[in-house]
């Protein structure tokens, strides 16, 4: 099972959610980018229809995958509170 981490940082003078090297939108406030990083990683697990998908990978190369809809991963929050 894939595990996906959503770390909470400080961004662009405010906070963010991070999943590897990507950021959410910037929030004003710790709260708020922890509660939307709860809700996004609560949304990752939810089930959901089988699909075609198809990707761009960073050579430029596309790609065609059936998605298993039931096949959900792992996710965390990782939250070390607000620097001040």
């Amino acid at each position: 099972m894939t595990k996906i981490t959503y770390q909470i940082v400080q961004h662009d003078g405010g906070f963010a959610y991070k999943v590897g090297d990507v950021y959410s939108e910037t929030f004003s406030n710790h709260d708020d980018a922890l509660r939307t990083a709860r809700e996004a990683a609560g949304r990752q697990r939810v089930g959901g229809d089988t699909a075609a998908v198809a990707f761009e990978d960073t050579a430029g190369n596309w790609h065609e995958e059936l998605i298993d809809g039931r096949d959900r991963p792992e996710t965390v929050v990782e939250d070390n509170g607000p620097s001040r």
